[in-house]
Order: C-alpha cells, then structure tokens, then sequence
C-alpha cells in the first residue's frame, strides 16, 4: 500500500548518514507529493510554540503563545508562497492545524468560510483542497500537509488517519536528523522566521504607501515579482526594504 511504502521512506530519510533537517523535509514534502492518491503537492513544517521567557528568542514577550515557524520544506514554490502568506496573516489550514492542535481538512476552499483572506491566494496558488494533520515532538510541532489543485481531492475519513501516521514518522525521521538535539541551530531559524515575517510586513507598507493599495494587493505584487524573478517573496521584501532604507537615507 503507498502508505507503508511512503512511511518507510520517510523513516528512512532520519537514518541516512548524510541526513539533514532541510534536507529532509524537502525530501518529504517531494516524496508525499509524488505517492499520495491525488495529491499534487505537500508540505512539512517544523514549529516552536513560544513561551513567556524562553530564552531561545530575544522577543518571546511578543510572540509568546504563538507558534513559530523553525523551518519547512515544500515540493512546489507556489505551495510555499501560499504557506508564507498563512504564515504572514495567521490564516489558512496549517496555522489552524497546528493553533488548534488538531487536522485540518479542505473540501474545497472556494466553500470554505474560515480564511476569507486566503482564498484568493489560495486559488492564486492552485491550492483548492488540502488535509494537514500536526503531531508533537518534544516541545515541537511538525504539521504534514497534503494539498490538491482540484476540489474534493481526498476523502478526509479516509486520508486523515493515514497522515497521521505520516506525520508521526516526518517527527522521529526529523528527530533522528538531529533537529530537536540542535537547540543553538533551532534558535537561529525562530529568530530567522521571526525577521522573515517582520520584513515582509516593512515590504507590504512599503508598497501599500506606495500604490495606495490594502495589504492584500501588496502582497499579491511581492509575490508576482517573487515569481517574475524566481526569488522567495521573503527575498524580495528584503530587497525592497534595504532600498527603501537606502533611498531615504538610513
């Protein structure tokens, strides 16, 4: 059955000698895309839930009781501009599943009513149905995420209990990568997610200020330069921000 035979692989990619933590979630999110009945593209993604006072990040008032994002790998650039939009506007099916601690299933997110402000993006990207399922790990979350380019592309009840599974192997695979060991390596990407977001906020004002346009407009034109120039939307608004900053004189 393709869900043994994708849970094998998945374990396996932990125990290779050359294993890494990125590597390895790229390697998932490509290998779930590929074996998964109708699925055209997936997701993984590694998460910290922020405490008040932990000391691995310089801004856990802020953030505190919010889950960030330690790292990800997705098997299509458009699934991973629709992720960084989520993750952008804390909206969307993976946020829910991993704020909510429980799977997600997308019918068809032109019904859905949840995320008025992903559908849009969420179209724009080919994304129409979807089923996330999170799973702990020691202090961590890993959300494992397969999403479809048609409506009604999964059975949930079916699919569900088999992500599940998945997702709890994506964890110990991704533990044996030596993730959750690296607090020093895991600290840098939560600070490194954190400015992502940040930066990307600078950009939107940037263009909001600009076009006079709302923050949803701004970010469908980061994203079409992002596309335009195959660069990561986080790229660009850095690019736009240090040009802005330059141009005004700071």
């Amino acid at each position: 059955m393709w869900v043994d035979r994708l849970a094998r692989e998945i374990g396996a990619l932990g125990q290779a000698e050359t294993a890494t933590p990125e590597r390895a979630l790229d390697r998932m999110s490509a290998a779930a895309a590929r074996e998964v009945p109708g699925c055209s593209a997936a997701i993984v993604v590694i998460w910290h839930d922020i405490a008040p006072g932990d000391d691995r990040s310089d801004e856990s008032e802020r953030v505190a009781g919010r889950h960030v994002v330690v790292d990800y790998g997705a098997s299509h650039s458009d699934l991973a501009t629709a992720f960084e939009y989520q993750y952008t506007t804390d909206e969307g099916p993976t946020v829910e599943a991993v704020r909510e601690m429980r799977p997600v299933t997308v019918g068809d997110v032109l019904r859905e009513e949840r995320w008025p402000s992903y559908t849009s993006m969420a179209v724009q990207c080919g994304d129409r149905s979807s089923v996330t399922f999170p799973c702990k790990l020691e202090g961590e979350v890993v959300t494992f995420g397969v999403h479809a380019g048609r409506a009604d592309a999964f059975d949930g009840d079916a699919v569900t209990p088999l992500m599940a599974l998945l997702a709890e192997h994506a964890a110990v695979a991704l533990h044996s990568a030596g993730r959750y060991t690296d607090v020093a390596r895991e600290a840098a990407h939560m600070r490194r997610a954190m400015s992502v977001r940040a930066v990307i906020d600078q950009a939107k004002g940037i263009v909001m200020h600009a076009r006079g346009c709302d923050a949803d407009e701004a970010f469908a034109e980061l994203r079409r330069v992002a596309q335009r120039n195959r660069m990561k939307v986080a790229d660009v608004a850095r690019s736009l921000v240090a040009e802005h900053a330059e141009n005004s004189g700071r």
